[in-house]
């Protein structure tokens, strides 16, 4: 066997013909039944916790199995080698190594993204990737795959770009930003636990937590690229000019959300009017804001339109709304009668309040009869305010015509004149 050549899976096929084998085998079997029974006496799943206790008890689940396997097949290997060949153990354990590494990066994607199928490609793609790199290893050919992908590249100024330069910038960027990706998500999940916070603050804090841990990973990658940081001087200032020139809008947004999220002058279930258009705040995300009308629409506001023009909020300090009817009746109408019967009416709607109490006014002496006005309110106004009303007329109808009170209406009398006298001579 040529020892230069350094392939694992020679030597350990070399291995197979030997009398150690029996002793390599065996200590493989050990070792995942070891790790068997480990994971059983564990009892992880048993354990309740909350966080990033509970992300690492899930965790540790995913790898104490292949985890407990690779040690012990490392300590194996390290007594075993004083007396004998033990390359099929040196085989183990990459497989054992990359599986590890393998679980542990699927399930950290799983907490850091949604479920979708964009999620199974990834966790597709690094596992394929794992698997490639850990091949070419125990074939031996991973070395000569790296010096060809560092002699193929290409020019950036003064500055040689190699593929496998660019190979390790994507490694240590989609690494660092998982890592930052889901450090925002612990500490949003805290942050949506703390009742002492109001819910927008949370909202302000999870989106600027988010932001720095973004930038603090990509001013760490940079060095490890081997790129320096006062090249980030040049590029601040291009985007200095690009802010003042075609992004603006962009910043103004941006900064308005969190204007917006911090004064609380919008909140999320904030009843409000803007831009022309009326419903419930259900999202502020970085440049806009999510607003639903009660007929299903959804109105994507620019976060500067909230701070730079009037916006009518109705449930900004009290969800209370008032609403008003009117209706008319005849001169000769008893009007306590009518007012007692209107309260009456709108004190048995389930969604009118007793506190304000509902109140008819007399508000004109109108051509064909009296005016009135039943004004009430309601805490709800994001389940429509139309609906109220409309079973308030329907009710004061039929109420109206049991009591036999007349509700007027315009009366017009039509005469038709007939052919003037002195056309009729005229004619004749």
């Amino acid at each position: 066997m040529d020892e230069s050549a350094g392939i694992l899976i020679l030597e350990a096929w070399a291995d197979l013909r030997a009398p150690s084998v029996a002793w390599q085998i065996g200590t493989v079997v050990v070792a995942l039944v070891v790790a068997g029974v480990a994971s059983r006496l564990a009892h992880l799943e048993r354990i309740e916790a909350s966080g990033v206790w509970k992300f690492g008890v899930g965790g540790l689940r995913r790898i104490l199995g292949p985890a407990v396997a690779l040690v012990a097949v490392l300590i194996a290997g390290a007594v075993l080698g004083r007396h004998m060949r033990v390359e099929l153990l040196h085989l183990v354990v990459p497989l054992l190594l990359s599986m590890v590494l393998i679980r542990v990066l699927v399930y950290v994607l799983r907490h850091v993204f949604s479920p979708s199928s964009a999620l199974g490609l990834f966790e597709r793609a690094i596992a394929a990737a794992i698997w490639v790199v850990v091949a070419l290893h125990i074939t031996g050919l991973l070395p000569e795959v790296m010096r060809f992908l560092e002699q193929v590249g290409f020019h950036v100024g003064k500055q040689q770009i190699s593929l496998w330069l660019l190979m390790q910038g994507v490694f240590w960027i989609a690494v660092t930003m998982l890592g930052a990706l889901w450090a925002a998500g612990t500490i949003e999940a805290r942050l949506m636990r703390a009742e002492v916070l109001h819910s927008s603050l949370k909202v302000a804090l999870a989106r600027l937590s988010r932001s720095v841990l973004i930038l603090m990973a990509f001013l760490v990658v940079l060095p490890l690229l081997g790129i320096d940081l006062t090249v980030l001087s040049v590029f601040g200032g291009a985007l200095g000019v690009g802010l003042g020139f075609g992004l603006q809008k962009i910043a103004s947004n941006y900064v308005s959300g969190f204007i917006i999220l911090l004064d609380r002058s919008v909140q999320l279930g904030d009843m409000i009017t803007a831009d022309t258009f009326s419903g419930v705040v259900k999202e502020i995300t970085i440049r806009y804001s999510v607003v639903r009308s009660l007929d299903g629409r959804e109105a994507l506001i620019p976060n500067e339109t909230l701070i730079a023009q009037t916006v009518l909020n109705h449930t900004h300090t009290d969800s209370k709304v008032r609403i008003a009817t009117e209706v008319q009746v005849g001169y000769d109408t008893d009007i306590d009668k009518v007012t007692a019967l209107l309260l009456s009416i709108a004190g048995v709607h389930p969604r009118v309040l007793a506190d304000p109490a509902p109140v008819v006014l007399l508000t004109k002496f109108a051509e064909n009869g009296l005016d009135l006005e039943l004004g009430f309110w309601i805490e709800d106004p994001e389940n429509g305010q139309g609906s109220v009303k409309s079973d308030l007329n329907r009710e004061i109808l039929r109420v109206f015509h049991s009591e036999g009170i007349d509700i007027p209406y315009p009366h017009r009398v039509v005469r038709m004149a007939g052919p003037s006298t002195s056309l009729s001579h005229s004619s004749n």
